[in-house]
């Protein structure tokens, strides 16, 4: 994850480079007067946490929980949206989870930090300090979508409630924790379903896995809007949802698309790319072309790619203005000890 280290004296930047030296992908940020060669400089808090509080999935404040509160308060938006936001006292000896402990991911990494620099987690959010399982928490692990956040706290507060809550999956799943109970019906559940409209439970937590894979071919030059326009018609005929949707597939001459790439980035996808031999070798049935094979070396894109990135064609072959598309759908476990 992308990580903001924020440091105000000396002794937090000592820490702030300790922690940084541990975590890819992370940029450090002490205030100008306690600074390095290895770190951004900054003269003005609010205006800092202003600019970047939206650019980075963590942010990790050396120095007091106050401020960090006061920093983050003023952005605040969503549990579902906000960066995590942990912070570390400059002497290193708690690191305290203070913002999107869930969702977020600030509980888990304000225990990486502590174990970096030797210090004690500190979690407060209530399942955590029970025992119990979070939903949104479950639901991240396994890669899947929580669609209604009311129906997520009513479950939350079941669990510390010691209430039955249900719980009917799809899928193959490890054994049910404390707290769930295999079912049908009832006045609570979670139901994991590719439909969140299966609605079982009188108030029923929808749980979306993540796990279509678009194959894309397309002529040189076609746009995002295009693609989308083209993908979502796709999910609407076939009544998918498209938050389902895991990552794109094509092959490697498309890496450098710049339609399918913005594609890619309005949904958060990543792209997955694969050479014409890489594609050939994939066992099947494919409809074939002449031409595709002629431009591209592979006599399919679309649907080799999607089978190629480990899944299992749901929707073949479907093209429209220059754009062929297929859907292949992944394999799901539910693994509630998922780490």
């Amino acid at each position: 994850m992308s990580t903001a280290i924020i440091s105000f004296t000396g002794e937090g930047r000592v820490i702030s480079a300790k922690i940084a030296a541990k975590m890819p992908d992370c940029t450090r940020f002490c205030f100008h007067k306690h600074s390095d060669d290895n770190a951004e400089t900054f003269t003005e808090l609010s205006a800092f946490t202003a600019e970047y509080f939206g650019k980075y999935e963590a942010l990790i404040f050396v120095g007091s929980v106050g401020i960090a509160v006061r920093a983050a308060a003023p952005h605040i938006r969503s549990k579902t949206t906000d960066p995590a936001v942990v912070a570390v006292d400059d002497s290193g000896k708690f690191a305290v989870s203070v913002l999107s402990g869930h969702i977020g991911g600030a509980n888990e990494l304000a225990e990486k930090v502590a174990e970096i620099i030797g210090a004690v987690p500190v979690i407060t959010t209530a399942t955590d300090t029970h025992g119990l399982i979070s939903p949104d928490v479950f639901a991240k692990k396994n890669g899947l979508v929580i669609t209604d956040m009311n129906a997520a706290k009513a479950v939350a507060a079941a669990f510390l409630d010691g209430a039955k809550v249900g719980f009917r999956c799809g899928y193959p799943h490890s054994e049910l924790p404390r707290g769930l109970t295999e079912c049908d019906s009832g006045d609570l559940g979670i139901c994991i379903s590719g439909n969140p409209d299966e609605r079982p439970f009188a108030t029923t937590l929808p749980l979306l896995p993540r796990n279509l894979i678009v194959g894309i071919g397309c002529r040189r030059g076609t746009s995002a809007e295009a693609i989308t326009t083209h993908i979502t018609r796709i999910f609407a005929e076939k009544g998918l949802d498209l938050r389902r949707l895991a990552a794109v597939a094509t092959i490697d001459i498309k890496a450098d698309e710049t339609g399918l790439s913005e594609f890619c980035e309005r949904l958060g996808l990543s792209l997955k790319t694969f050479t014409p031999d890489e594609l050939m070798s994939v066992d099947g049935k494919f409809s074939h072309s002449d031409f595709v094979e002629k431009t591209t070396g592979a006599d399919n894109v679309c649907e080799r790619a999607a089978v190629f990135a480990g899944g299992r064609i749901l929707v073949p072959k479907t093209a429209r203005n220059g754009i062929t598309a297929a859907v292949a759908e992944l394999p799901v476990y539910i693994d509630f000890e998922k780490e």
